[in-house]
């Protein structure tokens, strides 16, 4: 009786010690005072591209953008993005893709992202795969190109390029962002690999992922700020194509062995960031844990004010409204006359999922709202204090 009454004693007094070090980690953090992060350099595919497909491959048509854009804004999606709010959040503009040629202004930073990249070279053409040949080191050779030649403009001292491009010192204290990955995992599906094969590649996927970080490291950059890839086994171009047995669906009608690639990958991720953090000595590196917030919402959707978290808002025909051949927006001849047959929903603020891959700007928003204030990360860092 008396030992168990010390181990409880115990337990009470590390539990207390542990609130005690959380508090007084909180208190030092907002001593530190908020960041003041005068650009974003963003690294990734869709779920953060504000413009960089489009403007390579054609615009994405309405109805993407209608709801907030009201016209097509080079988003993958009814209206903005996560990058979006967290560019809004630190007081900055929304991001122009580096590759958009017509109205861009980078004075406060570019976005490198663009649709279907993945971190590995495909090997591949875009008709072929579906995937971007802009993998992610192709991104940095643009960011060190963009790096170079804009200070270069710059020091001309011509005033209109000085009022489009970011200072010198801007690279240096901005904050850098990245989410991608996702398309490597997906791509070994839609190749038939198995689960164990898909999880073969993610080491090689994370060692380019590695040195990208170590490049723009070596280039001046110290704030990192990386999202884990979500759970794709609850997305509808997966989940219609790669075929599974009932017994691998989850209680909420998600793909098990997708997630637990996702997962996989997460876990790996976690653990090349704990390295760099070593490698890298003078670098800021936050984790930002966007899997268990869209699990999260996903798995409870109802609670929290989302209807049909499995099916697209945006798209035509089939268990999840989703149809390969007739995407978003997609038009079909009949009888001479093109017909829109990929219409989106009547209300896409109820709506999890937009166009079958991405997710509506709702949720978006909603799973900014919650990783924001650090809730998600590691460590529990909020986005405005990510330079400590």
């Amino acid at each position: 009786m008396e030992c168990s009454k010390l181990k409880l004693l115990l337990f009470l007094a590390m539990a207390s010690t542990l609130v005690v070090v959380s508090m007084c980690e909180k208190t030092a953090m907002k001593n530190k005072g908020e960041c003041t992060f005068p650009a974003i350099f963003n690294f990734g595919d869709s779920n953060s591209d504000t413009g960089g497909f489009s403007a390579t491959f054609g615009q994405a048509r309405l109805p993407h953008g209608e709801t907030f854009f009201h016209s097509p804004a080079g988003r993958y999606c009814d209206g903005r993005l996560v990058i979006d709010f967290i560019a809004q959040s630190l007081g900055l503009p929304y991001l122009h893709g580096y590759l958009d040629a017509i109205g861009s202004n980078f004075s406060h930073g570019a976005n490198f992202a663009t649709a279907g990249s993945t971190v590995r070279p495909q090997n591949t053409t875009l008709h072929q795969s579906g995937f971007s040949p802009i993998s992610l080191n192709i991104q940095f050779y643009e960011f060190n190109d963009f790096h170079q030649r804009s200070q270069i403009i710059r020091n001309k001292g011509n005033s209109v390029f000085k009022e489009l491009l970011p200072k010198g010192d801007y690279f240096s204290k901005a904050l850098y962002t990245f989410d991608i990955g996702q398309n490597d995992i997906t791509a070994g599906f839609f190749l038939n690999m198995s689960t164990d094969e898909v999880k073969a590649t993610i080491p090689d996927v994370l060692d380019q992922f590695t040195t990208v970080v170590k490049d723009i490291y070596e280039q001046g950059g110290r704030y990192f700020w990386i999202h884990n890839t979500g759970p794709v086994g609850c997305l509808p171009y997966v989940m219609d194509r790669v075929l599974i047995t009932a017994g691998q669906v989850d209680k909420v009608g998600c793909g098990s062995p997708f997630n637990k690639v996702a997962q996989f990958f997460n876990q790996k991720l976690k653990e090349v960031v704990v390295h760099l953090r070593k490698k890298l000595a003078h670098a800021v590196i936050t984790y930002v844990d966007v899997y268990s917030v869209k699990y999260d919402l996903i798995s409870h959707a109802t609670k929290h004010g989302f209807e049909h978290p499995l099916r697209a808002c945006c798209g035509h025909g089939g268990k999840y409204n989703y149809n390969m051949h007739i995407s978003c927006g997609g038009n079909v001849t009949i009888k001479g006359k093109h017909v829109l047959v990929g219409k989106a929903c009547k209300d896409p603020s109820v709506a999890i999922n937009w166009d079958g891959v991405h997710y509506t700007e709702a949720a978006n928003k909603w799973v900014f709202d919650r990783i924001v204030d650090g809730s998600y990360s590691d460590p529990p860092t909020p986005l405005k204090m990510a330079c400590h």
